[in-house]
């Protein structure tokens, strides 16, 4: 019989911490057809300005993806976050990237690191947001890191769940879940689906 190693712990570890109930469960996440809460809410970006969700909405929609700059789940999913960007773009869809690990705030989510990751993985020009006390987060129900919420025109929710299909390996994607959505909802199309199972690492929520 083989050994754990010690590497093979800390996943395990990690793994656990990250799907363990706590702070997030006490929060009811949006259902299809709800509206968005907190849309004329101020936030910080990287950039040095504020944007609400309501200045950052496009024509055909907004989607937010609540994210941060440690989590592996995410680590596994932000190289798509460019081509995101651009296929909302070109479906006339607003994009903001939340930050809600306000428990993280002082350290490894604070706007300093922040700036520096998304500049590193080459996101910096994404409106990247600090949801100050997690508000944003719990007005959404926003569960994990990554955490995706599509929106239409009139703020009802249309999409929610997972990026795609494969975290691990962007070639291996079968279904683009959040990119099939886009150009459904630009088409003014039924999205199918329009849930999957959002996987990530808990927000670090402050206890209150």
């Amino acid at each position: 019989m083989k050994k754990i190693t010690f590497a093979a712990l800390a996943v395990i570890a990690v793994a656990l911490l990250a799907f363990a109930p706590g702070e997030n469960e006490k929060y009811t996440t949006l259902a299809i057809g709800d509206k968005a809460p907190m849309t004329d809410a101020k936030m910080k970006s990287i950039d040095g300005k504020e944007y609400s969700l309501k200045s950052l909405k496009a024509s055909n929609g907004t989607v937010v993806i609540f994210s941060c700059n440690t989590c592996p789940f995410v680590l596994q999913w932000e190289d798509r976050y460019p081509q995101i960007e651009e296929m909302a773009i070109e479906n006339q869809i607003g994009f903001a990237l939340v930050n809600s690990n306000e428990a993280k705030r002082s350290g490894e989510d604070s706007m300093a690191e922040m700036k520096k990751h998304a500049s590193e993985k080459g996101y910096d020009k994404v409106p990247y947001l600090v949801d100050e006390n997690s508000a944003l987060a719990n007005a959404f129900g926003a569960k994990t890191t990554p955490h995706v919420f599509l929106f239409d025109k009139d703020w009802k929710l249309v999409y929610e769940g997972a990026i795609d299909d494969n975290g691990k390996d962007a070639s291996a994607v079968k279904v683009s879940y959040l990119l099939n959505a886009f150009s459904k909802l630009a088409k003014g199309e039924k999205i199918d689906p329009s849930n999957t199972k959002a996987i990530g690492c808990s927000i670090k929520r402050v206890k209150i």
